[in-house]
Order: structure tokens, then sequence, then C-alpha cells
């Protein structure tokens, strides 16, 4: 059975300060002035070895600014020996609720906590924090990508970036730009690797299946290719239009889906007697290699699609963790009735799996035709309905919303992004061209002159 905690006066000079999480005490001026003022007036938690010597369990910041201050004892609460996994997590709770500790030093106290056997769940209960958020930290400690950047001063949201593309170089690289160049840009950054990678992964397995059957793989022909072209394109010797029984090779083709398939083609199509199946007459010189300019705004056009892609993850994800949260958000009410109001179709329209997405709800059993998770979630409970009318709105909103939209924004489009800018989201740049589309000619033209100035 463990002594009872006795309460004594004792020089802080003598009392020993264990290695603790928070490397940093964080001893700002007013703080020692108050306690040289003051005195400490809660008592710290220690316990005495049976050497004598009396370790700090909690308290160290009070303790070292109490040396500094000079005073000559203070109120020390004595207690039995407190096992390691308990010391690391009551120095954890107490830094977070007294004084800043650098989310490195926070990462590194779940860190020690997990090798000597504690939990993720366990460790936020104890300290009160999210578990994805102990579950982030410890993934980012787990990298050396994540524990460079964590040393670095980077959050442990962002660590746990770094560390989810460690050894790719690449992308690292474009990371790291973002961070210091735009880092309000870092979600959207990463959500477009991951969806390149995806690709890129797609791309790969397709790619494998076909040279595993044999089939030859070329490059997409351009216009007026006199080495290869499509088989719909073509026509035999005898005047028949070709076939894919004449197809050499194929090139991979890509859908507004992300979906893959093949093309079949010819090669050497010349030399094999094959002619155009088609003729343009005059128009063919206008059908000729595309200009640079051309090729300017295909490379802008694909780019800002597949950016619009990705900003369509980021900005479910936000609403989602926005709809976490215990309060929905401010002015909740206006932007509801005004979507009903002005863009009915958000209302009628709108994507019931999304919006189950958005708001957490669970989904049982196969989508059919006719499924609504979000219908099915409303009947089973009649808590929070307002969250599930933010989720139905924002989920009409989102299926408004084309990878092509911002060619041609629509006053639906600037109304919901606008919103969500109001509630914290950071646009990507290609959604910013939407927003940007509703300012007047002239407030952009004094915004650039101020920026000349």
């Amino acid at each position: 059975m463990n002594a009872a905690p006795t309460l004594e006066m004792l020089d802080p000079t003598t009392l020993i300060v264990d290695i603790n999480v928070r490397k940093d005490a964080a001893l700002t001026p007013e703080f020692v002035a108050s306690i040289k003022e003051h005195g400490v007036i809660e008592p710290v938690i220690a316990h005495r070895n049976e050497d004598g010597t009396v370790h700090v369990r909690m308290g160290q910041r009070r303790t070292l600014g109490a040396v500094e201050a000079q005073c000559p004892l203070i109120p020390v609460m004595i207690t039995a020996s407190a096992e390691e996994a308990e010391r690391i997590v009551s120095q954890v709770v107490e830094n977070v609720q007294r004084a800043a500790m650098t989310e490195a030093d926070e990462a590194d106290a779940y860190h020690q906590l997990s090798l000597i056997g504690v939990s993720a769940a366990a460790i936020a209960k104890k300290t009160g924090r999210k578990k994805a958020i102990v579950e982030g930290a410890l993934k980012a400690k787990a990298s050396e990508a994540g524990t460079a950047a964590l040393g670095r001063g980077f959050t442990i949201e962002e660590a746990l970036i770094l560390a989810e593309f460690e050894g790719d170089q690449d992308a690292t690289a474009e990371l790291e730009s973002a961070l210091a160049d735009e880092p309000d840009q870092l979600f959207h950054v990463a959500q477009q690797l991951r969806d390149d990678r995806t690709a890129a992964a797609a791309l790969a397995a397709f790619t494998a299946e076909l040279e595993a059957a044999g089939t030859t793989i070329v490059e997409r022909p351009g216009y007026d290719d006199e080495e290869t072209a499509s088989v719909t394109s073509l026509k035999r010797a005898n005047g028949e239009p070709a076939t894919e029984e004449d197809a050499n090779a194929v090139y991979i083709n890509r859908d507004y889906r992300g979906e893959f398939s093949t093309v079949p083609v010819i090669v050497g199509w010349k030399d094999l007697g094959f002619t155009q199946r088609y003729s343009y007459g005059s128009s063919s010189a206008t059908k000729g290699p595309m200009t640079e300019e051309q090729k300017a705004e295909r490379k802008t056009l694909i780019a800002n699609n597949k950016a619009m892609e990705s900003a369509t993850t980021v900005r479910r994800d936000f609403v989602k963790t926005l709809l976490a949260k215990k309060q929905a958000p401010k002015g909740w009410q206006y932007f509801t009735v005004h979507a009903i109001t002005h863009h009915p179709d958000v209302a009628r329209t709108y994507d019931g799996e999304v919006a189950a997405e958005m708001v957490s709800a669970k989904t049982d059993g196969e989508k059919s035709w006719a499924s609504n998770p979000l219908r099915d979630h409303v009947a089973k409970s009649t808590a929070r309905p307002e969250f599930s009318l933010i989720a139905l709105v924002c989920a009409g909103y989102e299926k408004a919303i084309a990878k092509d939209s911002w060619r041609n924004p629509s006053q639906t489009h600037m109304d919901y992004l606008n919103q969500l800018v109001l509630w914290g989201y950071t646009c990507s740049e290609v959604e910013q061209i939407i927003i940007d589309s509703s300012k007047p000619a002239e407030e952009t033209n004094d915004t650039e002159d101020s920026q000349a100035a």
C-alpha cells in the first residue's frame, strides 16, 4: 500500500528535474516575476528516492521558475514513485494545459509512451487529445522524414504529410517548396501528389497487363502522323474500312473518370498499304500540328482539370471535419436557406452518398439506383439534424461543380466556395480562379495598381 502524500517546504535548487517531455520550459519574464512576487502557490508534485533525492513529477516549469526567481523554499507534495508511463502522461497533460509545448515535444512524448506499450487510444484518453492527432504524431515519428520535419519546427500535420512521401525526392521537393512559399496550399499540393501517384500506379498496372499479353504499346499519334494512325481513321487498299484485326499496336487512353482503355492503331500504315479513310479537303491545312499557343492552352486545361479533381477531395474533407465538430458553423442557417431559395437544384439533385460521407454517417448494405445513405441516416436518428441539412446542401453544391468549372464559373460555384472560405477553407489556385471571376474588373485593376505602387 502506498504511503499518503506529505507536503514539505523544500529548496527548489535541491530538487531534481528529470528529463521532461518539454525541452523548452518557456520561462517568460512575466512568469518568473510572478513567482518572485507571489512565490509558488500550487505545490510541485515529486517523489523521494531511496537515496533521499527528490525528483519532480509535475511542476518542472514552476520549479525552474522558482530557481530563476531565487525562491528559498517552495511547497512540494511528496508521493510514491510513479510508473514511467504515468510520469510522461502527467507531464504532457500539465504542459498542454499550462503553457504551449511544441508539437515536436508532444509527438516525442506520444512516441515515448508507445515504446513502453501504451496504445494510441489510451494516450488520447489520458491526455484529452483526439485519437487522430495521437495516431498522426506516432506515424510521423515512425519515419525519418517525419521526425526530421518535427525537429525543424513543422507541425504534426505537416510532418505527417512529409512522412507520407518519404523516399519520393520529387514529391518531397514540391512539398517543401509549398511549405516555404505557399504553406496554405500544402493540403492541395499533397492531394495532387496523391492523385498523381494513384494514377501512375494504375497506369503501371494496366500497362503491365498489356505487356504480359504481348501487346505492343506506342505513344498516342499526333495530327497527320505519317507513321502511326488509329484504325478508325484508315482504310485498306481495297477501300474497306480498317478493323481492329488490322491493328499491330495500341495506345493507352484515359477517360474523364480516370479509367484506362486501349485504342488500336496501325504502325507503318503507309508501308502496309493503308490510306486515310477520310478526306479533309481544304480544311486539312487547319488540322495540322498544334501551334505552341494551342499546346500551352491544352497543357493549362489538363493541369487545371487535374487540380480541380484534387481540390474536390480536399474540399470535401474540409466539410467533413467541419461537421464533426460539436457546434454547427456560424451562419449555417442563412447558408442553407440561401442555397435552397437561390440555387434550388442543390437540394433537389444532391448526392446522398457524398452527403452521408460529409456527416460521417454509417452506410450499410449495397448501393442501389435508389439508395440514399443520408435519408437512411436521418431516419435512424433525430440528433443534430442541422448537420445533415448542411451536408445535404454542400453535397448539392458539390454535384454542381465539375472539374472544368473554372472555365465558366457560375454564381452557384462562387457562393459555395466563398462560404467555405468564410468557414476557414483555403482554396486551391484553380478554385481561386472561380472566386476571382466574381470580382468587378475595376476592383481587380485597383488591386493591381495598388500593388504596382
